[in-house]
């Protein structure tokens, strides 16, 4: 089998009105507007492997990295490091030190394409390919933006009908942080849980510790997540310390996770990447004995349904993970949609990533379209 072409179609995907932010928090998502990379992998057999990239990859990094997968074999790359071949840097035993594996021109979504296609000829899910999944199911939260306290009841409320158990929310200390938890309080219940995450807009340490003082009587909260800038890890020990629930920074590398495993400011991590790499890390945290859940970046269905297979091969990936695209986003832009019931998703079981593309809905939102050919 040979990668004989690679289909890229940049897509912009709206969010859907009011389902975000609050008009009177955040006027435009913005966001929403970056545009997304779709990309293809088609062969001289039937299989095809698709991929997505994140917000604000250029298409020259897309097309450089397509032009690395044509010509290749799918069984002779591996799957850790899918440009080794390409860039002639196999490893031949004399090395020394930790080299660099896993890089290269938009890697996460060749990665997850590739991943897709070598588990469709071997007639198996992504996770089996990497050790097997150690859970036929994975929990989730559902996520809103900035949103007012009347908007957060409401959000609720929807999160309720999905059969969510907690939401994950995006928040500023200049918002009326007890009177929204309050609010979402007085639909959900206290177990219905909060995980508040400011991206490092708490600002200080001092501010962090005196909005978790006034939010310890709601009673809702599950865990901080970068409440500070994560450099400032003084802080982070001193909020630490003062907190009643865990306190968590979203982190995409070992060296980070280290850092503040060494200074003690952490009970938890959220943590990025793909089915390769996010369990690789997981596995710093378990050292530690800490849990993780895995992060979105408000995607779109087939990078939801690659995380889906990382948190379900990460054995402490325990906490309420972000799979979010399916209901922030006008459209997910596959075939079958990702169900959750009762606060979790089931682990994929179908051969590769176990999505498709759907090509009806692909021409709304389609702003480029090119093939990659040998």
């Amino acid at each position: 089998m040979i990668i004989k072409s690679v289909e890229i179609w940049t897509v912009v995907v709206p969010t859907i009105p009011g389902r975000v932010h609050s008009p009177e928090w955040v006027s435009e998502t913005g966001w929403d507007q970056v545009p997304k990379h779709i990309i293809r992998l088609n062969t001289d057999t039937e299989l095809v492997g698709i991929g997505e990239t994140g917000r604000g990859v250029e298409l020259d990094v897309v097309q450089q990295g397509a032009r690395q997968m044509v010509g290749q074999n799918p069984d002779q790359i591996c799957l850790r490091d899918i440009f080794a071949r390409a860039q002639d840097r196999v490893l031949d035993g004399e090395e020394r030190g930790v080299p660099a594996t896993g890089g290269g021109p938009a890697y996460q979504a060749y990665e997850m394409a590739v991943l897709d296609l070598v588990g469709k000829a071997r007639g198996v899910p992504v996770h089996a390919l990497l050790g097997g999944a150690v859970r036929s199911r994975v929990r989730a939260d559902y996520w809103m933006g900035h949103q007012t306290p009347e908007d957060g009841k409401r959000a609720v409320e929807r999160a309720l009908s999905f059969g969510f158990k907690g939401v994950k929310i995006k928040c500023k200390i200049e918002e009326p942080m007890v009177e929204r938890l309050q609010a979402m309080r007085d639909v959900g219940g206290a177990e219905f849980k909060v995980t508040v995450d400011p991206n490092e807009r708490f600002h200080t340490a001092a501010q962090a510790i005196d909005l978790a003082q006034q939010l310890v009587a709601v009673g809702n909260v599950e865990v901080f997540e970068d409440p500070i800038p994560k450099l400032d890890i003084e802080g982070y020990i001193q909020i630490h310390e003062a907190l009643e629930w865990p306190l968590a920074m979203h982190l995409g590398s070992g060296a980070q996770m280290l850092r503040a495993l060494e200074a003690g400011c952490v009970d938890c991590f959220n943590l990025g990447s793909g089915p390769v790499k996010m369990p690789d890390l997981s596995h710093i945290a378990a050292a530690a004995g800490m849990p993780c859940w895995h992060g979105s970046g408000n995607d779109l269905g087939i990078i939801d349904t690659s995380y889906i297979h990382a948190a379900a091969l990460a054995p402490n990936c325990t906490m309420a993970s972000d799979f979010v695209g399916s209901w922030t986003r006008e459209d997910d832009l596959i075939l079958e949609p990702i169900e959750f019931a009762d606060g979790y998703t089931a682990t994929p079981q179908k051969p590769g990533l176990g999505c498709e593309l759907d090509m009806a809905a692909l021409p709304k939102y389609v702003q480029h379209y090119e093939e990659i050919l040998p």
